[in-house]
C-alpha cells in the first residue's frame, strides 16, 4: 500500500483552514479530474488504498473509478463500507472513494472487495486492480532498457497468474513517450479510463494486473501520447495470440496445455553437427498446401496439416519442413512477411497448442521444423508497432531510414537497445515455446546497407561516411550468439543476396554468425541456364560452372523457393524449353543436379511434382496433377533423390570445403555436359556425377575416374519409371584403363538426354 501524502480539511499542524490545506485540496481536486478524464499518468498515487491524514489522525481512504457505477461500496471483513462519488463537475464523474473506520490501519488487496452496482440495475463484486503491488522488478526494468531481457516475453504482454491469492492477468507494455496508457476490451466497455495502467517512471514501462479476469479475453492497449490530444487503440506487441483477420485485437493466451513428446529429438538435435548431416528442407506456406474445396476452400488447421502434410514429407524423404512465417499478419497475401504480432502464432489454423502439437509431431517423426522470420521491416497498419506510442518508437523517424521504398513497411531502429531486446526475444520464443529447430531470417540483405534499394540522397551513411548499416550488423551477430548459446544444434538461416562476406562465419572470426546462407547466385544462374533452349547452351556454360568459384565461401543452402514460382516468374516446370518430354526430362535434370552440387537443399512446396501454375497462396496446390504419369514421375524422382541423398555421405558430409568436390570435366562446353565427384570426409566413399544438358544421347561418351572396377549406376533422372526414355547403362560401367582428362581410367558411357548419372565404384 502506498502512501499518499493527502490532507484535506487540515495543515500539517493539524489547524484548520490553512492555505496550504486549500491549495492541496484544489490540486487533488485537479489531479481527480485529470484520473477522469482519462489524462493523468500516475493514476496509482490516487487509486486503491492510500494512507492519509484525516482529522489529526492517519485513515486509510480507498478511491476507484468506476464510470458505468451507480454505487459503490467497500467489503472489507464482512463490512459493508459504503464510497461516496467525488464531484468533480459534468462530464467528470465516476469516482468513488470510502474512508475506512480507523481500527483499519492496514490494508492488502485481499483484504477486500469493491461491491459495484452497475447503471443497468446489475451488482457485482470484484477485487480493487490498484491495490495489488507491481509485478516487474527493477531488474527487469534493468534487462529491458539494456535489450537483455532474453526472456522479456515471460514480463511483457499478457500472463494469467495468480497475485496475493487472486486469479487474474498481468499485462505489461513498452511505451515510453505516452502520458496514459489502458488496458481496455469487452471487460470495461474499452473505456480506457477504468484500467489505466501504473507508469513505471523512466523505463517507459506500464503495468497492471486486473484481477479475475479470464484466458480468451480480448484486449488493446488504449494509449494517450505525450505529442497528442486524441487516444488510439494498439493491439499488444507481446500478445501470444490474435483475433483472425479482419479483427486485430489481442487474445488472453496461455502456452500451457500441450505436453511435449520431442525429449529425444531435441537431445539428439543439440548434438548433431547440421553442417555434416544431410539437410533437404521442403518450404510449405500452410494456407496454400491443401484445402478443404468442400468446405468453402478453407485452410487445414494446425493439427489437420499435421495429419496430412508429416506422411507426405516422409513418404518424399525430407529431413525438414521450412514454414513461410506463422507469426501473426494482418494481410493473406504478404504471405505473413508483414508481420504484426511477433509473438503470436497465426489464428488462421487454431491456438496456439494446435501448432505446437504439428511441431511436436514433426519432431516424433525425426522431421525438423525451421521458422521464416522478419526482423527487416514491419507493416504500418494502425493497430501495429508503427508509431506506436504517438512517437516513431520502434521504427526511424526519418523516412530514409525508416521506410522501406520497395514494400511500404518500416525499418527496424537496430540501433536502439529496447527494439534489439524485442527482435532477439523474439527468435527466441519461437526456439524455447514453440520447439522450433532454426530460423530463416528474411531479407538480410536490406537489413546489411543502407543504401538498399534507394537512389542518392534517399539514404544517410553511418557515422564513418560508409552504407553498411553498423547498428543492424551488430544486431545479427548479437541475435546468432544468443540463439546458438541458448538453443544448441538450431539452424540460423540467412537470406542473404549480396556478396557481403563471411555471412555464414562465426562472430569470433568476424562473421555474421549465421549457420548457413542462401546461395542466390546459384539459383539465379542455374534457371538463367535451364531457361536457354538446349542448343544455346553452350554459350553460356560458365552459369553452370561459375558457382564453384564460391562455394565454398560460406555454409550454402540452395534455395528453389516461393520467390521463384510468383509475380509472373511462372512455376519451374514452365520455365523449362522444348516440348513436353522435354519439359519434364530439364526438371527432373534439374533437381537431380542440385541434389549432386555441393550445398544443403530447398524446394518449395508444388514443385516436387512439377506444378504448372504459379503458386497461388489463395489456392491449393494441383494436386490433381498427379493423376498424370509425367508428374507422377517428377514426384517419385524427388522421393528417391531424398532417400539417395540421405543414405550417400558423399552427397552431404563434405559440403562445405574442396576436399568434398572434384571437376573431372567443367570445360565440355560443346557437348553441355559436366562431371564431378563428390566426396564424403572418408576421401575413398566418393561418387561420380555426370550430367547432359542437352536432348541429345551420347553413345561411349568417356569420363575420367581415378580408380579401376565397377562403377554401379545408382541413380539415372532418365529411367522409364520417372518419364524418361530408359537410356542408360544397364547397371554399370567397368572402368577402362584408358588415361583420360588427368586421371588413369575411364568410364564409356551411354548418356541419356537431358539427364544426371550417378555411379559409384564398388
Amino acid at each position: 500500500m502506498e502512501k499518499l501524502a493527502e490532507t484535506v480539511g487540515a495543515s500539517p499542524s493539524g489547524e484548520p483552514g490553512q492555505p496550504i490545506a486549500r491549495d492541496r485540496a484544489a490540486e487533488l481536486q485537479m489531479e481527480l479530474l485529470s484520473v477522469a478524464r482519462a489524462e493523468h499518468g500516475e493514476v496509482f498515487r490516487l487509486l486503491g488504498p492510500h494512507a492519509v491524514e484525516r482529522e489529526g489522525g492517519r485513515r486509510i481512504l480507498v478511491r476507484t473509478i468506476q464510470p458505468y457505477a451507480s454505487s459503490v461500496s467497500v467489503i472489507l471483513k464482512g463490512e459493508t463500507l459504503h464510497a461516496e462519488q467525488v464531484e468533480l463537475g459534468p462530464g467528470a464523474g465516476g469516482i468513488f472513494e470510502a474512508l475506512l473506520p480507523p481500527r483499519y490501519q492496514h490494508v492488502e488487496a485481499g483484504d477486500y472487495r469493491l461491491r459495484i452496482e452497475w447503471d443497468n440495475g446489475s451488482v457485482s463484486e470484484v477485487p480493487d486492480p490498484y491495490a495489488f503491488p507491481p509485478v516487474l522488478t527493477d531488474f527487469d526494468l534493468h534487462l529491458l532498457g539494456e535489450g537483455a531481457h532474453w526472456q522479456s516475453y515471460e514480463k511483457l504482454g499478457a500472463h494469467v497468474l495468480e497475485m496475493e491469492g487472486v486469479q487474474g492477468v498481468q499485462f505489461a507494455v513498452w511505451a515510453p513517450n505516452a502520458l496514459r496508457v489502458s488496458v481496455v476490451g469487452d471487460f470495461n466497455r474499452w473505456d480506457g479510463r477504468v484500467h489505466a495502467m501504473r507508469s513505471r517512471g523512466n523505463s517507459g514501462l506500464w503495468e497492471i494486473f486486473i484481477p479475475e479476469l479470464r484466458e480468451g479475453v480480448v484486449y488493446k492497449y488504449e494509449i494517450r501520447s505525450r505529442l497528442g490530444e486524441l487516444p488510439f487503440l494498439k493491439a499488444d506487441p507481446y500478445a501470444f495470440e490474435a483475433e483472425l483477420r479482419p479483427k486485430s485485437g489481442s487474445v488472453v493466451t496461455k502456452l500451457d496445455g500441450h505436453a511435449w513428446n520431442d525429449d529425444t529429438w531435441m537431445r539428439e538435435r543439440a548434438r548433431r553437427d547440421w553442417l555434416t548431416e544431410p539437410i533437404s528442407i521442403y518450404e510449405v506456406h500452410l494456407g496454400s498446401w491443401r484445402r478443404v474445396p468442400e468446405e468453402g476452400n478453407r485452410w487445414l488447421t494446425y493439427r489437420e496439416i499435421a495429419d496430412e502434410l508429416i506422411p507426405y514429407v516422409r513418404q518424399m524423404g525430407y529431413t525438414h519442413i521450412e514454414l513461410m512465417p506463422v507469426m501473426e499478419h494482418p494481410y493473406d497475401a504478404s504471405w505473413g512477411y508483414q508481420t504484426v504480432g511477433y509473438f503470436a502464432a497465426t489464428s488462421r489454423y487454431g491456438k496456439p497448442q494446435d501448432f505446437m502439437y504439428l511441431v511436436d509431431r514433426c519432431h516424433q517423426e525425426n522431421i525438423g521444423v525451421l521458422l521464416d522470420w522478419t526482423p527487416a521491416h514491419f507493416p504500418a497498419d494502425a493497430h501495429g508497432l508503427a508509431e506506436f506510442d504517438g512517437t516513431h518508437l520502434y521504427e526511424h523517424a526519418d523516412p530514409r531510414q525508416g521506410r522501406h521504398p520497395d514494400w511500404g513497411t518500416l525499418v527496424f531502429n537496430y540501433g536502439r537497445s529496447e527494439v534489439r531486446g524485442f527482435l532477439i526475444a523474439s527468435a527466441l520464443f519461437w526456439l524455447d515455446k514453440y520447439h522450433i529447430d532454426g530460423l530463416r531470417v528474411d531479407a538480410v540483405a536490406s537489413m546489411l546497407y543502407l543504401d538498399y534499394s534507394r537512389q542518392p540522397g534517399e539514404w544517410i551513411p553511418n557515422e564513418f561516411g560508409g552504407r553498411e548499416n553498423l547498428a543492424a550488423i551488430a544486431f545479427l551477430k548479437r541475435l546468432n550468439e544468443v540463439a546458438n548459446e541458448r538453443h544448441a544444434g538450431v539452424l540460423m538461416v540467412a537470406e542473404e543476396s549480396t556478396s557481403w562476406p563471411a555471412v555464414s562465419r562465426p562472430t569470433y572470426l568476424g562473421g555474421l554468425g549465421f549457420t548457413l546462407k542462401w546461395n542466390m547466385g546459384w539459383m539465379n544462374d542455374t534457371l538463367d541456364y535451364f531457361e536457354h533452349d538446349s542448343i544455346h547452351r553452350k554459350y553460356h556454360h560458365n552459369r553452370m560452372t561459375f558457382s564453384m568459384l564460391y562455394a565454398f565461401t560460406e555454409n550454402f543452402v540452395l534455395p528453389f523457393s516461393h520467390d521463384e514460382v510468383v509475380h509472373g516468374k511462372g512455376s519451374l516446370i514452365n520455365k523449362m524449353p522444348g516440348d513436353l518430354w522435354q519439359q519434364f526430362a530439364n526438371l527432373r535434370l534439374l533437381y537431380a543436379y542440385m541434389c549432386a552440387h555441393p550445398g544443403k537443399k530447398l524446394l518449395f512446396m508444388g514443385s516436387e511434382f512439377g506444378q504448372r501454375s504459379e503458386w497461388n497462396h489463395s489456392t491449393s496446390l494441383e494436386w490433381g496433377l498427379l493423376q498424370f504419369p509425367e508428374h507422377r514421375g517428377v514426384q517419385r524422382m524427388v522421393a528417391d533423390l531424398n532417400g539417395l541423398y540421405r543414405r550417400e555421405p558423399a552427397l552431404y558430409e563434405v559440403d562445405f570445403q574442396w576436399q568434398g568436390f572434384q571437376w573431372i570435366d567443367c570445360n565440355d562446353a560443346d557437348a553441355s555436359v559436366l562431371s564431378f565427384i563428390r566426396r564424403a570426409r572418408d576421401q575413398q566413399d566418393s561418387m561420380v556425377v555426370v550430367a547432359n544438358f542437352t536432348p541429345v544421347a551420347r553413345e561411349k561418351y568417356r569420363v575420367g575416374v581415378p580408380d579401376p572396377g565397377w562403377y554401379r549406376e545408382l541413380f539415372n533422372s532418365d529411367a522409364e519409371c520417372y518419364g524418361g526414355s530408359n537410356y542408360g547403362n544397364g547397371g554399370g560401367v567397368m572402368a577402362e584403363p584408358v588415361p583420360w582428362m588427368g586421371m588413369s581410367y575411364s568410364l564409356p558411357l551411354r548418356l541419356p538426354p537431358l539427364a544426371v548419372l550417378y555411379f559409384k565404384r564398388g
